[in-house]
């Protein structure tokens, strides 16, 4: 198992391979108009349950509107988490994961990277946009589809600069289940760290009204409102 213990190693940990990176015109031209504005949560369900992702439009706005675009496309539609590191993150995203090498992980992507949008904390259940270290990409743009959920707070990663774009509001236990595989003997052992492949794989990712799994202010407070 791969165990990061400087600033230097994480931030070389999170990142892509250079063959995911492309023009700024391609870049540009593929994030496009954005899906429509109204509140929605992303629902991966995988293998080891269903995670359920508030994203954080007011701090990041453009990641959120390319990550809902790739959920509504299907892109996320069986890939994996292939790479999992207990008291970390797990990390997916990545198309190459879908195939049956393990190798290959981490290399994919649609062929373009997001501008950053470094605002908000490495927190418990964050989710988080990997991409190229600082020397290739001084400007710290995100991998175009590539993400992480953090298992546990990582201030180090705040100092790193990383894009969070949104919360786990339901399923941390998957999570949790799915970080655990790093521990299973069966799984693949890459540069990157522990592979589970197909054991996190999200069989498919959708969005759903944010109503449907976090109560708004009003609601909350009707509930709570003596009849």
């Amino acid at each position: 198992m791969v165990r990061l213990t400087t600033l230097a190693l994480l931030g070389l940990a999170l990142t892509v391979s250079p063959a995911n990176v492309r023009s700024g015109a391609a870049k540009a031209s593929a994030l496009g108009t954005p899906v429509a504005a109204r509140p929605m949560a992303v629902v991966l369900e995988t293998t080891q349950g269903t995670i359920v992702i508030r994203l954080a439009p007011e701090a990041a706005p453009k990641t959120c509107a390319n990550f809902r675009k790739l959920v509504a496309r299907g892109f996320y539609d069986s890939t994996c988490f292939h790479r999992v590191i207990p008291g970390f993150m797990i990390q997916g995203g990545d198309p190459n994961s879908k195939d049956s090498n393990p190798f290959n992980d981490g290399q994919g992507g649609p062929g373009y990277t997001v501008p950053g949008e470094i605002k908000l904390l490495h927190v418990r259940g964050a989710v988080a946009t990997a991409r190229l270290a600082d020397s290739a990409n001084p400007a710290r743009e995100s991998s175009g589809s590539q993400f992480f959920i953090d298992v546990a707070d990582r201030k180090d990663l705040d100092r790193g600069g990383y894009t969070v774009f949104g919360h786990v509001i339901s399923g941390m236990e998957a999570v949790d289940r799915i970080v655990a595989l790093a521990n299973d003997p069966g799984i693949a052992r890459t540069a990157m760290g522990a592979n589970p492949g197909r054991k996190s794989m999200i069989r498919k990712a959708h969005l759903e009204p944010l109503s449907k799994w976090e109560k708004t202010p009003a609601a909350a407070a009707a509930e709570s409102t003596p009849h």
